[in-house]
């Protein structure tokens, strides 16, 4: 939290942040939806090659959507937040994203770490190495960012209001 010039609170610079990386995810998603596969390999595997219609579908276009619905949420965080109820919502939302985010990127990476999917998944080595160092902790830093948002979006007050 800062002072504007105005004497007003402002949310850090998180914010920004959850929504410069929702833009980076939404357009590696549409690249891929688009016919690009450098990295989809080894990030979806079988299906990177057949590329069946709902993958394509869902997994790349409906990502790609949801990561710019994302991308405002983030820069909702960021800027001035809506006040009362809405407000209310944009950091519960921002709260959520951060808790599916590091859900994803810790249980996977924990799931792979301990080979706890064992026989019923077949996850190659690269795939294994890249999600490891790469996706896991690609979702982990988006749920950071947009916690951090959430937090500082949460502490936002008035700042003629008493305090004490």
């Amino acid at each position: 939290m800062s002072e504007d010039r105005r004497g007003g609170t402002r949310p850090g610079p998180w914010g920004l942040i959850a929504c410069a990386w929702a833009l980076v995810f939404a357009a590696a998603h549409f690249y891929w939806a688009l016919g690009g596969d450098l990295g989809l390999a080894v990030s979806a595997g079988p299906l990177a090659e057949e590329r069946p219609g709902w993958f394509v579908l869902v997994g790349l276009w409906g990502v790609g959507a949801l990561c710019l619905v994302g991308a405002a949420l983030g820069w909702l965080l960021g800027g001035s937040r809506p006040v009362g109820a809405a407000g209310r919502v944009v950091t519960a939302l921002g709260w959520c994203a951060c808790a599916v985010l590091l859900a994803r990127g810790l249980v996977v990476e924990a799931l792979l770490l301990f080979d706890t999917a064992g026989r019923w998944v077949e996850v190659s080595v690269e795939q294994r190495l890249w999600t490891l160092l790469l996706w896991n902790p690609w979702f982990v830093v988006g749920g950071l960012a947009f916690g951090l948002a959430a937090r500082g979006s949460g502490r936002t007050r008035n700042p003629r209001a008493p305090t004490g």
